[in-house]
């Protein structure tokens, strides 16, 4: 029932507060990304796919900078990311913007991760079941290791929640991430940037 009927309610009563609560947060994010990591615009859009793979724009602040080599080519991750932008992304903040995709549909606040849409094809049929819902702004996976843990272990969580999604379950996982947040969790995976990208399935 809290799927069903009120899941959808809530997440749009709650980012119109957030973001209306957030928005001198906003503002003051907005500039400080101008100031230090140059250029615009701000806050970046990427395609991702949402529920049953519909493919849309997530929003996010920028955390790396424009730097580019002699040849007009981005510098590598390593090279755009400073202390501002590890700041950013070690608080979630970099994140915030996601609230006018929770606003507007595409998003819940809980659900599984939205990902690049150059994976659709890797998946197999069982990791597919994770576009069953809405993708959130945090997850099962996500205060179970978050980058830290393999793609088959991030799957692995997913599917889970396509099985056990409740109102429990979510309350859990918004507690668990509080936490984790706090405690600054799971952020990078060693001295890696990001997440490494998913090359699909090893065949037997």
């Amino acid at each position: 029932m809290w799927i069903k009927y009120f899941k959808t309610i809530f997440d749009f009563i709650a980012a119109f507060f957030l973001l209306v609560l957030f928005s001198p947060l906003f503002l003051m994010l907005w500039i400080l990304v101008v100031i230090f990591l140059g250029g615009r615009p701000a806050i970046f859009k990427q395609k991702r796919p949402g529920y049953q793979e519909k493919i849309f724009y997530l929003y996010k602040f920028r955390s790396m900078s424009n730097a580019k080599n002699e040849g007009g080519e981005l510098l590598p991750d390593c090279s755009r990311l400073n202390t501002f932008g590890k700041m950013l992304r070690s608080t979630s903040l970099d994140e915030l913007p996601q609230l006018w995709n929770i606003l507007k549909g595409d998003m819940s606040f809980i659900g599984p991760r939205p990902l690049l849409p150059e994976y659709l094809p890797l998946y197999n049929s069982e990791q597919r079941r994770r576009h069953l819902v809405k993708p959130g702004l945090t997850g099962w996976a996500q205060v179970n290791g978050r980058n830290a843990i393999t793609w088959q272990q991030k799957f692995d969580f997913d599917c889970w929640y396509i099985d056990n999604k409740s109102f429990t379950v979510d309350i859990k996982i918004l507690w668990l991430t509080i936490l984790k947040l706090l405690k600054k969790d799971g952020v990078n995976v060693s001295e890696s940037i990001t997440m490494e990208l998913f090359k699909g399935n090893k065949k037997n």
